[in-house]
Parts: C-alpha cells; sequence; structure tokens
C-alpha cells in the first residue's frame, strides 16, 4: 500500500462523497467560491463534502529548493475549512511516488479509500502524472468509473483571478489590506513562545512574546505592525516587530516578537496566533536605547489606536 492510501485510509467517510482536490493554501476567497460549490453538489446528491489536501506544497518535491512560502499550515487549513462547513477532510503527503501516480490510479485511490462519487475542481485543475488528469479526461473517465465532475467558475476580484500567490507577494510587501481582500481575512501567523535575548522587559521595558514560526512560514515584511495576538480563547493587542533589530547591530536573525497589550503572565512554550490588522512603519535602526524605547512608546499608542483598545 502507498503512503497516500495509507493516509486516506486513515479516515474513511461512512458515507460516499463529493471532493475537491489541491493545496488549498490560504483558503482564500477563491477556494471558498470553489467549497460553497463543493457544498452544493455534495447536498444534492446526498454525499458528505470533502477535500484531500496536500501537507506539503508540491513543489518541495518537484522543484526542491523552490517552493514558496506557505499562508496556512495544515492544522489551520483544516481548521478553516471545517468552518466552512466541509465535513472530510483528508491531509496527504505530497511525495516522488504520488507525483508518478497516473490520474486513473489516483481517481481509484479516492474512490477505494473515500467513497468518492463525484469531483469539483477549478477550470486549471489537473492531476495524476504529468497533469494528464484534466477535467476533460476526467469526465471520460468518470462515465467509466462511476463519478462525475464539476467544474467551478473562475472568481474574480476586481476583475481578477484571486490566487495564493499574489496572496503570498502582497504580505511580503507587508500590504496587509491586499492579503486581506484575497484572504477573506486578516492574515494570520502562528508560533510557539521561545525566549530570546531579555531586552524588550530588562532594557526597553516592553517583554515581548519571541514566535518560533515554521521555517517555510510567509512572514509579512520588516516592519512594526498593529495585531491581534490569540492566546487559546483569549485575545490580546499587540504591537509586533518583525526584523533584524537594526538598532542593536547587524547579522542578527529575522525574529517575530510580540508585546501584548494589556497582559501579565507567562507564555513560554504557549502557542500565539498573530493577526495582523496594519503595517506601522518600516523597520528602522535607531541612535541608542532611549530613542528605541520613545518609538516604541508611540508604537504601543498607535497599536491602541488602530486597534481600538
Amino acid at each position: 500500500m502507498t503512503t497516500a492510501a495509507q493516509e486516506l485510509a486513515q479516515g474513511t467517510p461512512a458515507q460516499d462523497t463529493y471532493l475537491s482536490i489541491g493545496v488549498f493554501d490560504g483558503v482564500h476567497v477563491g477556494h471558498q467560491h470553489l467549497l460553497r460549490l463543493l457544498q452544493l453538489k455534495a447536498g444534492q446528491a446526498r454525499c458528505l463534502a470533502g477535500v484531500v489536501t496536500f501537507r506539503n506544497h508540491p513543489r518541495t518535491v518537484l522543484t526542491p529548493g523552490a517552493s514558496p512560502p506557505i499562508l496556512t499550515s495544515v492544522a489551520e487549513r483544516i481548521r478553516l475549512m471545517r468552518e466552512l462547513g466541509i465535513v472530510v477532510v483528508a491531509p496527504i503527503t505530497f511525495t516522488l511516488e504520488v507525483s508518478h501516480l497516473s490520474a486513473e490510479e489516483f481517481v481509484g485511490l479516492l474512490q477505494r479509500h473515500l467513497r468518492m462519487k463525484g469531483l469539483v475542481v477549478g477550470p486549471d485543475f489537473a492531476l495524476g502524472h504529468n497533469r494528464q488528469g484534466t477535467p476533460e479526461v476526467l469526465r471520460d473517465m468518470g462515465h467509466s468509473m462511476g463519478f462525475t465532475v464539476t467544474v467551478a467558475e473562475p472568481f474574480l476580484q476586481g476583475g481578477e483571478r484571486v490566487s495564493s500567490t499574489a496572496i503570498r507577494q502582497a504580505v511580503a510587501r507587508g500590504n496587509l489590506a491586499e492579503a486581506a481582500r484575497g484572504l477573506g481575512r486578516n492574515y494570520a501567523l502562528a508560533g510557539t513562545v521561545v525566549h530570546g535575548e531579555g531586552r524588550g522587559g530588562t532594557a526597553l521595558g516592553y517583554p515581548t512574546a519571541n514566535l518560533q514560526t515554521d521555517a517555510d512560514a510567509a512572514l509579512p515584511a520588516d516592519g512594526i505592525y498593529a495585531a491581534w495576538a490569540h492566546v487559546g480563547e483569549r485575545r490580546y493587542g499587540a504591537a509586533t516587530s518583525i526584523g533584524v533589530r537594526p538598532t542593536f547591530g547587524r547579522g542578527l536573525a529575522r525574529r517575530v516578537e510580540a508585546f501584548l497589550l494589556d497582559f501579565r503572565g507567562d507564555l513560554y512554550g504557549q502557542e500565539v496566533r498573530l493577526e495582523f490588522v496594519r503595517r506601522l512603519r518600516e523597520e528602522i535602526a535607531y541612535p541608542g536605547l532611549e530613542a528605541l524605547k520613545l518609538q516604541i512608546a508611540v508604537d504601543v499608542e498607535e497599536t491602541r489606536r488602530v486597534l481600538g483598545v
């Protein structure tokens, strides 16, 4: 049994399904358009709506070293799709073995393990080795294998297609408004709080939570941001810095740090999700600690103003 088959077999549903397949990175408004159609078609056929999502981007296998940064972790994608009403979410690992499966072999796995009776796909969709499984090929295949294929109309926003690539580019520029339009929500980044140098609490008087994020996570451009910090079920305003802290010298590693407004307690080892609202300014070097402290005070007040806290 292939790795993909083993992963799919872990969640065989109790009913037949209609499926969509892809990375779905960001679960953006274009994806949401597709998933609404999936739910409609699945409901009409009295089937469950399901998604097969790849744990890793296919480029990590097909073009190593050229894979894009990731907008949403697998856990976040699953959470977002569940919130949209998708009942079955089956994450699988894209491997070289998977890339060599023919369209017919891949479809066979979906029918065997996920009881697939229908596919709902985008207009540019293709699956199988060398992208041989185009919608037209899949429709012909469906006649003999017993499944239907529905192709969604392109989703346009301002006359342009919404894409994960365009959203990644907006995040990388620090253009949060553009990213939010494409996502249908604010861009968010999660990480585990780890120990830093301790300068924030001692030298500056603003203790920060230093987030260790996934190595492939998409980071906004270096700068200072007004954000919401989600800690468990609670939410705090957060003046957030992304960058290399140039006031303290050159060659420092890029870091995500958040000063949580009105928070008291210990966050080490906890997961914090930062929801970015607005970029306040670029990251710059200051002549000394006093100048930096004065600017941080301004940043904190601006964060309060932007967030209304």
